[in-house]
């Protein structure tokens, strides 16, 4: 029988940080929206019914926080990793997909985004 996976995603949350190479960017705080992804395994969780053998995305959202807000970064990319390592100490966690988008990097678009995630070869983790 297959293992159930369940997928939790964090959606949309809205932090502000330094951001950027261009001068202005290196003085005042940017807004950055950051969504997050992954699976694990809840079976021991739900069978127990007990929040402490389930990932704890509460916490890892704080960590997030408090990372972000004190981050001090040129590249998306860079604040990108940071967010995935974040996400990644957690050892139930398997295939997280971070997202973080800078809302109008660029003139006429909404938001400019990275996308982290682990290319898994020849269908192995």
């Amino acid at each position: 029988m297959a293992k159930k996976l369940y997928e939790i995603s964090i959606k949309n949350l809205r932090l502000r940080c330094i951001i950027g190479i261009n001068e202005w960017e290196r003085k005042a705080v940017q807004d950055v929206i950051v969504s997050i992804y992954f699976k694990y395994d809840a079976s021991e969780a739900i069978e127990n019914d007990d929040m402490h053998l389930a990932v704890n995305y509460r916490d890892i959202t704080k960590k997030i926080i408090s990372a972000v807000e004190q981050s001090d970064f040129n590249l998306l990319e860079s604040l990108t990793d940071m967010i995935y390592n974040i996400v990644n100490e957690n050892p139930k966690v398997r295939d997280a997909d971070v997202i973080v988008e800078k809302p109008f990097a660029l003139r006429f678009c909404d938001t400019v985004g990275v996308k982290i995630f682990e290319e898994k070869e020849d269908g192995k983790e």
